[in-house]
């Protein structure tokens, strides 16, 4: 793993907000971020593959106009975050059910035409890559070890399912993507700390 010194934030935080922790399931193409097995049989992500990423990523919808820019998230803890990305950056946010037809029928009311599509996590996303693979733009996916990741462009690995997990992730891109803009300094952080892109907990009864 890199020092801390050398990423996006410290490797402390990282692992406070469980970025790196996988689950006890693994697909063949996410193995090449895990850094290691734990002895209860979960898969830890290297931390230094999740923070080059994050940098592509950033690198890479900065190129495109934000207002056409989406990113989905049907997964609860991943619809605040989605949303506070979108207020900053200036894309849209795209959470709860996606309709069917989103970006590939006009006729939809809630029809769009991104040129490029942000999701936060490839199973509860499905329909927003499939839909956008039948049109030829390009996926940009958190993903989790248990992951499947056909078409999908970009993959950015981390713990895609955990409400601080997620907040970190979309507050770093964020950061990120405005200080590639030039909207902030190189050393610039946002006006708000990860824990405010955090979903409240769900209660369970």
């Amino acid at each position: 793993m890199s020092q801390a010194g050398e990423l996006l934030v410290p490797q402390e935080l990282y692992m406070k907000a469980g970025v790196v922790f996988g689950t006890q399931i693994c697909t063949k193409y996410m193995r090449r971020f895990v850094y290691k097995i734990l002895p209860d049989g979960y898969y830890m992500l290297d931390t230094k593959m999740i923070d080059e990423r994050l940098r592509i990523a950033a690198r890479f919808l900065a190129r495109f106009d934000p207002e056409k820019i989406v990113v989905t998230s049907v997964r609860l803890y991943g619809q605040k975050p989605a949303r506070m990305m979108c207020e900053r950056v200036g894309c849209k946010a795209v959470t709860g059910r996606i309709v069917p037809g989103i970006f590939t029928n006009p006729n939809v009311e809630y029809y769009l035409e991104p040129d490029v599509v942000l999701v936060t996590d490839p199973r509860t996303d499905e329909q927003a890559i499939i839909e956008a693979s039948k049109i030829g733009i390009p996926v940009v996916a958190f993903a989790h070890t248990d992951n499947k990741v056909k078409n999908i462009d970009l993959v950015i690995p981390g713990n895609n399912k955990g409400r601080r997990s997620l907040a970190l992730l979309y507050w770093i891109l964020t950061r990120e993507i405005l200080r590639e803009r030039g909207v902030l300094g190189p050393n610039e952080d946002l006006d708000i700390s990860y824990e405010d892109f955090m979903a409240s907990k769900i209660r369970r009864w």
